[in-house]
């Protein structure tokens, strides 16, 4: 990257930093009295306004950048990645209503609203505080690894400075702002991801005259794959353990984005049920056209630079949009292309700090709302105490998402990602489905259901290739693996369903109030009567 690109890389940056720290300042104002202001934004987002904060929420980095290099890698296989993501959104819309109507802010408050409060908000709080951490230090990893790819400092100083500064940023929009700030933080950084995609997604139609055989057809010549770019196989086609491995992959993504804490605290920012699907259907149709963009973006990476160009810039594929930005704005040198490019680089950045802020709030909530909330004996707890206690946790999760993030630089940001949606799903989904549908379902079948799942997804990760006996692995120089694929939710997740099915089968009889405690928890569920 040539000076010119970094300057004006961290110039627009910058710009994006102070607006948005005017936006907390603007958010900050207001005083969070209560727990609904400060983990909802006091309920008055509109769906439209919240479907925004939902995509910005949603798309990270890795979607902007690292499924677009995928596909300019390995073309079809790359695709089935943006196919993933979106259709675990239809889960969400499934859930959304039931979830607004029984819940408050976090997952614990659904769960609990028919079992015994104690050991199940313990059990979700700690989960949720797992998944959100897991997938803080994924993005603070990141946002170090694409500084460096993108300014061009590849050394530790660089690294650490940047993981540093995002780590302080987020913690200021979140201990400041609360879900006001990071709300309208989300929206605008939507905006312009989807402002970016669109402008580049035309530039790469201009050039092929709109015709996408042309494109499909350049891309598979210039992939040096021919026909196979575009068939299936190319990346996950080779044995039975790599199907397989795809297929985890694939279940952890479906089902664990329905779980992520983050996405679930969002359906309380809207005054009603209907509102919140309203948001999902309209965040939806955003990613899902986003998604479409991005696999135009790869392929158009993969016909103007060429897959090879692709790998040698970045292994993983990562800087496929900047380079092709650069190319499409006029090539290295101009005034077109620079521009471009420190566009693109600027709106990666952006991505990263909004989506960071939505998963501290998402944790800090789960620490202040559930872990204190159980474990605390003290009987003068206040809503603004509870507020504080938010901000406190929001700090110490900061501070400990930049140390973790310092610490595992050089890990591998997809198994961290991964990792985090198989927890979600083996943990987070089977508790909350048995908690809406199933009439027999215990406090005892909640917690092992969290536990059940949460447990054999990590123990999984740490006997799979992926930290142990394999080229790319963590620990590359010894061989403790015995778990073969580097996902475990073909394994975890229904090992989740069935720790929660076994624990309520065990269950001694349930109280003589349960039956109508869970006809109460479907009233509300379907008709929102009582609600929050």
């Amino acid at each position: 990257m040539t000076g010119n690109h970094q300057s004006l890389a961290l110039l627009l940056f910058g710009a994006f930093v102070a607006a948005t720290l005017g936006i907390t300042t603007w958010a900050g104002r207001r005083r969070y009295g209560s727990p609904e202001e400060f983990y909802a934004g006091g309920r008055l987002f509109s769906p439209v306004e919240n479907g925004f904060a939902i995509a910005g929420d949603h798309l990270s980095a890795a979607s902007f950048l690292g499924t677009s290099g995928l596909i300019a890698l390995f073309g079809y296989d790359g695709v089935l990645y943006c196919v993933g993501f979106f259709v675990a959104w239809l889960v969400v819309l499934l859930l959304a209503e039931l979830v607004r109507n029984c819940g408050r802010f976090t997952l614990a408050d659904v769960v609990a609203a028919r079992t015994r409060e104690r050991p199940v908000r313990i059990a979700a709080g700690v989960s949720s505080v797992t998944v959100c951490v897991l997938h803080l230090v994924a993005q603070m990893v990141g946002a170090g690894s694409l500084i460096a790819l993108l300014i061009g400092e590849t050394g530790g100083r660089a690294r650490a400075w940047t993981v540093i500064g995002v780590g302080t940023l987020m913690v200021i929009f979140v201990a400041l702002g609360g879900m006001r700030a990071t709300t309208w933080i989300q929206i605008v950084k939507a905006v312009l991801l989807m402002a970016g995609a669109i402008a580049l997604t035309a530039l790469v139609l201009i050039r092929f005259h709109g015709d996408l055989d042309a494109l499909l057809g350049t891309a598979a010549r210039n992939s040096g794959h021919g026909a196979d770019f575009l068939a299936p196989g190319l990346h996950y086609g080779g044995d039975s353990t790599a199907r397989l491995d795809f297929v985890s992959l694939g279940l952890a993504l479906v089902l664990g984005t329905a779980g992520l804490p983050h996405i679930l605290t969002r359906l309380s920012t809207v005054p009603t049920a209907r509102a919140a699907r309203r948001s999902v259907i309209w965040s939806i149709g955003l990613i899902g056209g986003f998604s479409l963009m991005t696999i135009v973006l790869g392929f158009g990476a993969a016909a103007v630079l060429g897959t090879d160009a692709v790998r040698t810039s970045d292994a993983a594929g990562n800087t496929a949009v900047p380079l092709l930005a650069l190319d499409l704005g006029g090539g290295a040198g101009s005034t077109g292309g620079t521009v471009l490019f420190a566009v693109v680089a600027a709106v990666a950045f952006a991505t990263i700090l909004a989506v960071v802020a939505g998963i501290t709030l998402a944790s800090s909530a789960s620490v202040a709302h559930d872990l204190y909330g159980a474990l605390s004996r003290r009987a003068d707890r206040t809503p603004r105490g509870e507020v504080a206690v938010a901000r406190i946790a929001a700090v110490g999760i900061g501070a400990a998402a930049i140390g973790l993030g310092l610490l595992a630089e050089d890990l591998n940001v997809a198994f961290l990602v991964g990792l985090a949606f198989a927890a979600a799903a083996s943990a987070n989904l089977p508790v909350l489905l048995y908690s809406l549908f199933w009439r027999r379902f215990t406090a005892r079948g909640a917690v092992w259901a969290v536990y059940g799942g949460l447990l054999p997804a990590v123990v999984l990760v740490m006997l799979s290739p992926a930290v142990s006996g394999s080229p790319d692995a963590i620990c590359s120089g010894v061989d403790f693996h015995l778990f073969p694929l580097r996902n475990p939710g073909l394994v975890s997740v229904p090992l989740g369903f069935l720790a929660g099915w076994l624990g309520t089968v065990t269950s001694p009889a349930p109280a003589p109030g349960h039956a109508a405690k869970h006809a109460e928890t479907q009233v509300r569920a379907l008709t929102g009567a009582g609600a929050a």
